[in-house]
């Protein structure tokens, strides 16, 4: 028992790294809990100097994530732009390919004229 005993007292090894501290048996005798740390309310807490600048880096990530957000958006506005005034443009000639058809060339482009005149007038 003596052999038992002595196998079983906490040893204090020393080594490169730091040496944890040996500690005897627990008073509850709950040996498989973690060692309880000391209350210390005060030590989660940052200084102000921190947290206003945790929160000055904030603000500049989401100006510039606004920032490209927007311009991404942008580039997709001009997209479709581009594509309804294309299809706009197509429509267009067709319709005036159809009145083509029916009426003299003539009359056809001065109606041109005069459409682009009015859509001059009402924009």
């Amino acid at each position: 028992m003596s052999d038992q005993a002595a196998s079983d007292a906490p040893v204090c090894v020393q080594d490169d790294k730091a040496a944890v501290p040996a500690q005897g048996m627990r008073k509850n005798g709950k040996q498989w809990h973690a060692p309880r740390k000391a209350f210390r309310p005060a030590s989660g807490l940052t200084s102000f100097a921190k947290r206003t600048q945790a929160r000055t880096d904030l603000a500049a990530t989401k100006a510039k994530e606004k920032e490209m957000k927007e311009e991404k958006e942008a580039e997709r506005q001009r997209r479709v732009q581009a594509i309804k005034d294309k299809r706009e443009a197509k429509a267009e000639k067709e319709r005036y390919e159809k009145m083509a058809a029916t009426m003299h060339r003539k009359r056809v482009e001065r109606l041109k004229r005069k459409e682009k005149r009015n859509k001059l007038i009402n924009s």
